[in-house]
């Protein structure tokens, strides 16, 4: 039960915000009761770090899936990239700039996490990319990473940019195009426009 719970309060989240949606609410939205949460979790704060967190730990399984796939470096980048293109399609403001304001411990946990992993992928990737020509081979794999993580991110800071949800997807391919732009050789270039062809024609 408390699975179950924890996946779709998941989703109820990330579609709706974390500001609006009460306890009372995901009890009916689940068709249980109050008292059914508060037995598994002690308060709102406790059941959005959990579900978060879960949330978290299921968006890095389907990205090891990926890059156990078989794609190149710069098709693998956009395919983890379609992993999150429904995530933003029904909030009004971004979950990743709510998640900051309203529940900050949780958001610095998430954070501190995803760097270390999104550190790793990267440099993975980037490797990747480089044994199949694709990537320049005099990067600095440490530097480009945290560049990276720093403008994937900084598309949900309000404070840079007015959220609306189909301009901030967009935001996220020009970031992913602005990052392999920089780093990839002649090769690269053409199967990046061919990705951006494809992306386009869905």
């Amino acid at each position: 039960m408390k699975e179950l719970i924890l996946k779709k309060t998941g989703d109820i989240f990330l579609k709706f915000g974390f500001k609006s949606v009460t306890m009372d609410d995901i009890a009916n939205d689940l068709a249980i009761s109050k008292k059914t949460l508060y037995k598994y979790f002690k308060n709102k704060e406790d059941l959005v770090d959990q579900a978060i967190i879960g949330f978290h730990e299921e968006c890095l399984c389907k990205i090891n899936g990926i890059c156990s796939f078989g794609y190149n470096a710069i098709e693998e980048n956009f395919e983890i990239k379609k992993i999150f293109k429904d995530l933003l399609q029904n909030s009004d403001e971004s979950p990743m700039f709510q998640l900051k304001k309203y529940y900050p411990k949780t958001y610095n946990k998430v954070m501190t996490k995803e760097f270390n992993v999104f550190q790793n992928c990267i440099i993975t990737n980037i490797n990747k990319g480089i044994s199949e020509g694709l990537y320049r081979n005099n990067l600095n794999q440490s530097v480009i990473s945290r560049f990276y993580f720093a403008l994937v991110f900084s598309v949900h800071d309000e404070n840079l940019f007015t959220y609306k949800k189909n301009s901030v997807k967009q935001l996220e391919i020009d970031v992913l195009e602005y990052h392999t732009r920089a780093i990839a050789t002649e090769r690269g270039i053409k199967e990046l426009e061919k990705q951006l062809l494809k992306l386009n024609n869905i």
